[in-house]
């Protein structure tokens, strides 16, 4: 039993488990924190030019086919927002092992 606790703590050793953990736990609160800053400070100030003024449920009827445009608008800035994050925490790390190797 002793052997296999070893063997299960130098599994989380050598593949990082815990660090991916972190990672994800950080991700997803960074998630919720993008969501917020897009539903509650963002698109209240789009709305106004939305007419109906539900930016979430904006929707384009052509014909039979209806495209709900609101909610891909929504997701849309959060990937962005979310890709910005992620591209200027790389290259800070980036740059940093950079300056670290000479």
């Amino acid at each position: 039993m002793i052997e296999f606790i070893k063997e299960f703590r130098d599994f989380l050793k050598e593949y990082k488990v815990v660090g991916l953990a972190v990672g994800i736990i950080m991700g997803l609160a960074a998630t919720a924190l993008v969501n917020a800053l897009v539903n509650d400070i963002i698109m209240p100030i789009v709305t106004p030019f939305i007419s109906g003024g539900a930016w979430a449920t904006a929707t384009l009827t052509l014909g039979k086919v209806v495209i709900s445009w609101g909610h891909f608008l929504g997701a849309l800035i959060n990937f962005v927002i979310l890709a910005l994050v992620v591209f200027l925490i790389a290259k800070f790390i980036i740059k940093e092992e950079k300056v670290g190797k000479k």
